[in-house]
């Protein structure tokens, strides 16, 4: 958050950055104008899981990545 702040739109602008980075390094060259936010959107609605159980099923799975390259 030190590069956008806490203000207004912050998050939304971040997202964007984010976004328009992965593309650029996307090996299938995909392209889009616009709100890269609403294209993700139409990428991500056929997903049947809500927003808590997806955060948890994430977490589950970084947890076991993580647990696996620990060193013992």
């Amino acid at each position: 958050m030190k590069r956008f702040g806490f203000g207004k739109g912050a998050l939304t602008r971040a997202a964007e950055q984010a976004f328009e980075k992965w593309l650029s390094t996307a090996k299938e060259g995909v392209r889009f104008e616009g709100d890269p936010v609403k294209a993700i959107d139409g990428i991500l609605d056929d997903v049947k899981v809500n927003s808590v159980e997806l955060q948890h099923s994430v977490r589950r799975a970084w947890t076991s990545k993580v647990s696996r390259n620990a060193i013992d």
